[in-house]
């Protein structure tokens, strides 16, 4: 049973090369019949020398389509480094402009630090603060950067306010803001981070829909 199996792989090898063999010896036979007639070195007799310009012509738009499909490559090669470098100009540029509008707030720290803490009273400090505060809200607005600032006695908005705790406070109605704890910000429409705050609770005994 071994042998006869054994017999009948070889033999199957055995096919298998003859055929790759006798694909490749065609294939050979075709291409030395295409550089023949390319070169009009085929001798054919007359009633087939239709035959042998439609191989011409197929020869032709082989080769052309073959051509154009090696320039479509390589100007899409070409797209994708232009693209590629485009991208990393634009995100340098974009980078770079947010580094020069920091840069001058760099520059009011540096005088702060260069003042002789001896002389300057706390009134002083606190405004050099707020002054870079501004200056540092000023330049996140020139890129589309807004705060979200809530005020006690606002409506709870979930999509802007993060709830951060409970807390009643007298004259606020419940599901409104009772302690802004911390701004929040948005980039046009999109929230970056949403504002801190408490929110004053249901009086107790208060159902959801106002029965006692």
């Amino acid at each position: 049973m071994s042998e006869t199996h054994e017999s009948e792989t070889m033999t199957h090898d055995e096919n298998h090369a003859e055929e790759s063999g006798s694909a490749e010896d065609r294939a050979a036979r075709l291409e030395a019949i295409r550089q023949m007639a390319l070169a009009d070195e085929l001798e054919v007799p007359a009633e087939c020398e239709e035959i042998v310009d439609a191989l011409l012509d197929t020869i032709r738009q082989r080769d052309e389509h073959f051509g154009r499909f090696q320039e479509l490559g390589a100007e899409y090669q070409n797209f994708q480094r232009r693209a590629s470098i485009n991208e990393r100009e634009a995100r340098t540029s974009a980078t770079t402009g947010v580094v020069q509008a920091l840069i001058p707030l760099i520059d009011h720290f540096e005088m702060a630090l260069t003042q002789d803490p001896e002389k300057v009273s706390a009134a002083d400090v606190i405004g050099g603060v707020k002054l870079i505060r501004s200056e540092f809200l000023r330049m996140l607005s020139s890129y589309g950067v807004s705060p979200i600032d809530p005020k006690v006695g606002d409506e709870f908005n979930p999509n802007e306010h993060a709830a951060m705790m409970q807390h009643a406070s007298e004259g606020v109605e419940p599901g409104h803001v009772s302690i802004a704890m911390g701004m929040g910000y948005k980039l046009g429409d999109r929230v970056v981070r949403p504002a801190k705050v408490a929110v004053a609770p249901e009086a107790e005994g208060e159902s959801s829909d106002g029965e006692g």
